[in-house]
Formats: C-alpha cells, sequence, structure tokens
C-alpha cells in the first residue's frame, strides 16, 4: 500500500471512529473552535493537572479533515506537558510529525489547512486558560 493510501486510511479511520469524542466531565479548561469559511466548529475540553494534560475530549461536527484532526490531536497531546503540547501545536502548523504526517498532503489546499488545524487552535485556547471561541478565518 502506497504511504499516501495509508494516509488516507488514518483520517477516514480517525473521522468514522473519533477518538476522544465527547464532553469531557470534570475538564478545567474548555475552548470552542470556528472556520466560517466551511462550516466546521468544534468544543475543545481538557484536564489539566498540574503542567500535564490528564485528559482531553473533543465534540464538533464538520469535514473528515477536521474531526480526523480533532481525534488524532486527543491522542497525541494526552498525558503530555503543556510545554510538549505546545511544541506539537508549533510543529503540527508549520509540519507534519508521527501520526500527523497524515495531514502533509493538505498543505497543498490552503483551504484545507484550516480545517485540520483548527482543534489544534482550540486546544492552544483552552492551555492559555482561553474559555472563548477561536476562529481560523
Amino acid at each position: 500500500m502506497e504511504l499516501s493510501e495509508l494516509y488516507q486510511s488514518l483520517i477516514l479511520d480517525h473521522n468514522r471512529s473519533p477518538r476522544n469524542n465527547g464532553e469531557l466531565a470534570g475538564a478545567n479548561r474548555v475552548a470552542e473552535g470556528r472556520n466560517p469559511m466551511c462550516g466546521d466548529q468544534l468544543r475543545v475540553w481538557l484536564k489539566v493537572d498540574g503542567d500535564r494534560i490528564a485528559d482531553v475530549a473533543f465534540l464538533g461536527k464538520g469535514c473528515a479533515i477536521s474531526q480526523a484532526s480533532a481525534s488524532l490531536m486527543t491522542t497525541v497531546v494526552k498525558g503530555k506537558t503543556r510545554g510538549e503540547a505546545e511544541l506539537m501545536f508549533d510543529r503540527s502548523t508549520r509540519a507534519a510529525l508521527g501520526k500527523l504526517a497524515a495531514f502533509g498532503g493538505v498543505s497543498r489546499f490552503p483551504a484545507r489547512v484550516k480545517c485540520a488545524s483548527l482543534s489544534w487552535h482550540a486546544m492552544r485556547a483552552a492551555l492559555h486558560g482561553a474559555d472563548t471561541g477561536v476562529s481560523t478565518e
């Protein structure tokens, strides 16, 4: 199987069966994200314990890319420190890493980059204590 096919399969799997999907009881950080260009919207909940993201969840609606990205984001930031999550945010907005390489091809479609990065922006806003909406306009 070609690498691009594996990546497409990973995105489809996370879209069909999103991980950490639903409200998170006991969360102490929350932020919303919206992409008015295409209608994607989601809410990210974090349970931050000291400097560590003890748990994370999301709930939203939108295209397969935004939902799969949110699902993958939750799996990779859970258990990480704030600093590690920030570093992942920085890398995810510039270049792919690990499983997130599946979204590398999205960079060829600028409008879709916003779909892929929406959950990351919401997670970062939640990390910074912003109980507010973020937009990828």
